[in-house]
């Protein structure tokens, strides 16, 4: 059953205790902010490609879908409302980013964000989002009683801003083993294990952001993790970003396999 909140987000409800969020998959950017961005800005090199396509297996095993519509450049999803550091000391890019990741500015001369415009930002995007999230999430702990949340995420491999050198291909989050049960953190890193030919690291740049620490609580049967992966193990990393469907073959059983393990363990 898809539902559709105003324009902001689509949710597929599913069977399962299982739900994959998407906060950064979005690319559209409203006509009045477009108006005011650079051309760096409207590339959209920082979304996160394809992600929905690339997870289309997690509808066969009945997980609920939560894809953003607008790109992280209109409100970053996973920033903390008050918009507080993550990594602190760490180069970080905030709620209402005014730059990209290859640190080129997001506005024109004179069109940064305004006062008040946080606010409305969060009103407009980022409250209905985390709604349905908190809902979807509540509704499947209801009927299951412990439950997966996994936040997707994906970037280029080489980001000399935020890391050194090339990122491993998966970066597993978990807030230092804070936002789920230790027995789900081990069932998918031996996954990961088992498969050669993708490098793989937890808790390393990538801990989880805000949707994986503010969410996870195992003591109350909410297991949330993060998955954090270089997109170029499925995609073009450079414009026009094209999803390569025979990169993400290799990656996608292991994907698959990672959130079975998952369900399997939350048990």
């Amino acid at each position: 059953m898809r539902h559709m909140a105003p324009a902001t987000h689509t949710l597929q409800r599913g069977t399962s205790p299982l739900l994959v969020s998407f906060p950064h998959a979005g690319t559209v950017i409203p006509p009045e902010l477009e108006a005011r961005m650079t051309p760096e800005a409207l590339q959209r090199a920082d979304v996160d490609w394809h992600l929905p396509q690339l997870y289309a297996f997690a509808e066969g095993l009945g997980a609920s879908l939560l894809i953003a519509r607008h790109a992280r450049h209109v409100i970053d999803l996973n920033r903390p409302p008050e918009d507080t550091s993550l990594y602190p000391g760490q180069d970080v890019t905030g709620l209402l980013p005014i730059d990209t990741f290859r640190k080129e500015p997001l506005y024109r001369a004179g069109q940064a964000p305004r006062p008040g415009e946080a606010k409305q930002r969060l009103a407009t995007y980022w409250q209905p989002y985390h709604d349905a999230l908190r809902g979807e999430l509540e509704r499947l702990h209801a009927e299951h009683g412990r439950v997966v949340l996994w936040d997707a995420h994906s970037i280029a491999s080489v980001m000399p801003r935020f890391f050194d050198g090339k990122l491993p291909d998966l970066n597993l989050g978990t807030a230092d083993g804070r936002a789920c049960a230790p027995a789900i953190q081990a069932a998918v890193e031996a996954e990961m294990r088992a498969r050669t030919g993708y490098t793989h690291v937890s808790n390393g740049r990538f801990k989880g952001g805000y949707i994986t620490r503010h969410y996870g609580q195992p003591e109350r049967g909410i297991h949330a993790l993060q998955l954090e992966m270089c997109q170029c193990v499925y995609m073009d990393e450079t414009a026009p970003f094209a999803y390569r469907p025979d990169l993400a073959a290799g990656v996608q059983p292991l994907l698959q396999r990672m959130l079975q393990a998952a369900l399997e363990a939350r048990a």
